[in-house]
């Protein structure tokens, strides 16, 4: 409750809301951006606070009765239920219905007399959506729009004020607009914090603003992670090792003759065959759970290796700098055992010549010259993708 004759506070966003929000700059996990056109939908909760004119709505509701003192209550619980389309990583069409809860005041008039009123408003909205990414999951959001509110407003009375009418109820559009920060927990839960305004008309007919600040859980759906995808190189076997002919034996004439044989034929050891995949193919977002593509691209290194002999197969997992190093050298080494199971399973390759280890982060394809981090979040990513791979090395094959 507050006294008519104070200042009005003008708009303070829910800092306690937009904090928790914040927190993403600090939690964020690099993953692949998001960038694919997906539906979702949503609830908010929070706090909404009304202008309210005790003033101006006694004089409205009982022409030429005026206010001698005034206390309102401009603030209660407000909630929203949305749902949109998201057509690019910037740009989302949102609508939805809102409830702004309640606002009231009561007012001792000249004459004398009391007055007192409540208003109730919800209505639909349909927001143009604007966000701008810091990091991978955590955004700026800014949002226009407009709105259609109902209203059903009740008013009661004393002495000068028992002449007001009981219940009164508006239709009415208008503009809101708002900001707030946006987290990615995970692909399927968004987390925002929001502030908003709309303009709405109270029970006699003047515009106020009611500002609301909420929180909110988003939830994508029909939404699927880009992946930028190398074609995996063809296996080529080695060329094959030297075979020096039979030595050459001459029956001896009568006389003794020794002939002394060619030197024995010299072995040559085929250096080690690399192929490199790219982890954008095998792997799907942030996991080492390979994928439809990953799966062709490892059959056909199976099918190229048949009918081969070799001695051992070393597979490596390997990142980009992009995280911290723990969480890289633990990515590097799930994909790799992903990989090495794959190809005893699938391949039907000898558990016992395959090993896997995770390089994490530590032999990058890439330097800091050629990607610096100061180039733009999507120009750094696809230039570090050399990084992001998977090399396998086959030794001793013949």
């Amino acid at each position: 409750m507050k006294n008519h004759s104070l200042p009005r506070p003008t708009l303070r966003p829910t800092i306690g809301l937009l904090c928790l929000a914040g927190l993403g700059t600090f939690l964020a996990v690099p993953a692949l951006a998001q960038d694919t056109s997906h539906y979702y939908g949503g609830v908010s909760v929070g706090q909404s606070k009304t202008q309210t004119d005790a003033a101006g709505l006694t004089s409205g509701l009982l022409p030429g009765v005026g206010v001698l003192n005034s206390t309102t209550d401009e603030k209660d619980t407000a909630y929203k239920l949305f749902g949109g389309y998201q057509f690019n990583r910037n740009i989302a069409l949102e609508g939805g219905y809102f409830d702004l809860g309640k606002n009231s005041f009561n007012a001792n008039t000249v004459p004398a007399g009391t007055l007192a009123g409540e208003s109730r408003v919800h209505g639909l909205n349909l927001d143009l959506v604007g966000t701008l990414p810091f990091t991978e999951r955590f955004s700026a959001l800014a949002r226009v729009g407009v709105q259609h509110a109902r209203s059903k407003s009740t008013a009661s009375g004393t002495g000068a004020g028992a002449l007001v009418a009981p219940n009164s109820k508006h239709n009415d559009s208008g503009a809101k607009v708002g900001f707030g920060l946006q987290y990615e927990m995970s692909p399927a839960v968004w987390i925002r914090g929001e502030v908003e305004r709309y303009r709405i008309k109270n029970a006699v007919g003047q515009r106020n603003n009611v500002d609301v600040a909420t929180l909110s859980l988003v939830f994508p759906f029909g939404r699927a992670p880009v992946q930028r995808v190398a074609a995996a190189p063809a296996y080529v076997a080695p060329a094959p090792a030297y075979v020096a002919p039979a030595p050459v034996y001459v029956t001896p004439a009568p006389q003794v003759v020794i002939v002394t044989p060619p030197p024995a034929p010299v072995v040559v050891t085929p250096a080690p065959q690399r192929v490199n995949f790219s982890a954008d193919t095998l792997f799907g977002f942030d996991t080492a759970n390979v994928r439809p593509e990953g799966r062709a691209a490892l059959d056909k290194f199976s099918n190229q290796l048949a009918g081969t002999r070799y001695d051992t197969i070393t597979v490596e997992g390997h990142t980009d700098r992009k995280g911290s190093a723990a969480y890289n050298q633990t990515l590097s080494t799930e994909r790799a055992e992903s990989v090495k199971a794959y190809l005893v399973n699938s391949g039907r390759l000898d558990p016992a010549r395959i090993s896997a280890v995770g390089k994490g982060e530590s032999m990058p394809i890439t330097t800091a010259a050629d990607c610096s981090d100061k180039l733009p979040r999507a120009q750094l990513i696809a230039c570090l993708q050399p990084d992001r791979r998977v090399d396998v090395e086959v030794t001793g094959t013949r």
